[in-house]
């Protein structure tokens, strides 16, 4: 049998840290954490609140976990962040990247000070973490331009018609090709052409905004989702576009073959009962603007 004083060591000898918790935060005791790479001694956290070490926003996450945890007596998994800036008195100059954390939180059949009580047990995941992100970021993107690819855009437009049919929030999609190119493959070789393509991608990144979505849908064919968006603004959105690809595409120019771009564009609308209504819509839009001598907007 192991008694109290070899139970203590065990439980002192925990590479990860264990802490208990009251429900109002407070920090009964902390055990563990001996692994030094990327732990300190939390001895010195006994006796304070999480409100008196974290920043409010965080600090009520974490209560709310503890809440949860003890309301369904069940066990929880969560995985959260900490940075310099989730930390009171310290400067928010701190690592650019937060530390990663899983969260293994249980109700305990007890109380401390008539106070319901969680055991939290935290491992730092932030190697898994990132390397999760890095496969996540090859997925989602394109080899040759480094824009996100169809499987990406797929997701992002499903999310677009989510929140036009629930909240009406507008998204315009702008579908565009390289006029030319297979002559430009043919008589200059696909080194060119690739180059091209690599042109128009970084033209796309001049013109996009924040939270627009970029992405190579095959061969020179591309897709812009423009979230927020009406027909006016994307209208102006595709003007632009077209004059960097006049001023950016024309030195890829051999003798009389032009570079041009061709552009389809629409909304979605409530008749769309998926995001690819809307995508056969931008492309029928596309199809029509190459049969109109290329190198023009039309709208969808």
């Amino acid at each position: 049998m192991i008694d109290s004083k070899q139970l203590a060591l065990i439980l002192e000898a925990l590479p990860d840290p264990a802490f208990i918790f009251t429900r109002s935060g407070k920090y009964v005791a902390v055990f563990g954490g001996r692994d030094t790479r990327y732990y300190h001694d939390g001895t010195g956290l006994i006796g304070l609140y999480i409100q008196d070490l974290i920043k409010p926003e965080k600090a009520n996450w974490f209560l709310e976990q503890i809440a949860k945890a003890l309301d369904t007596q069940k066990l929880m998994v969560v995985e959260y962040e900490l940075s310099n800036r989730d930390v009171k008195g310290l400067l928010d100059e701190g690592p650019t990247d937060p530390i990663w954390f899983e969260g293994r939180i249980q109700a305990l059949s007890f109380q401390v000070d008539e106070d319901d009580v969680v055991l939290w047990v935290a491992s730092n995941i932030s190697e898994r973490h990132h390397l999760e992100v890095k496969l996540r970021e090859l997925s989602d993107t394109d080899q040759l331009t480094g824009l996100y690819n169809r499987r990406r855009l797929e997701h992002d437009l499903t999310l677009h018609h989510q929140a036009l049919t629930r909240y009406a929030v507008p998204t315009s999609v702008c579908m565009f090709d390289l006029d030319n190119l297979k002559i430009i493959n043919d008589t200059q070789g696909h080194h060119v052409g690739d180059q091209m393509i690599q042109a128009a991608a970084n033209i796309c990144r001049t013109a996009l905004r924040k939270n627009d979505t970029a992405c190579r849908f095959g061969g020179d064919e591309f897709v812009i989702a423009l979230p927020n968006t009406a027909r006016e603004q994307a209208m102006q959105f595709a003007e632009r576009l077209h004059g960097y690809f006049k001023q950016e595409l024309d030195h890829f120019s051999v003798g009389n073959i032009v570079v041009t771009a061709s552009i389809g564009i629409t909304s979605m609308v409530p008749e769309d009962t998926t995001h690819e209504d809307t995508l056969k819509r931008a492309d029928r839009a596309l199809h029509e603007a190459k049969k109109m001598d290329k190198n023009r907007i039309v709208w969808g």
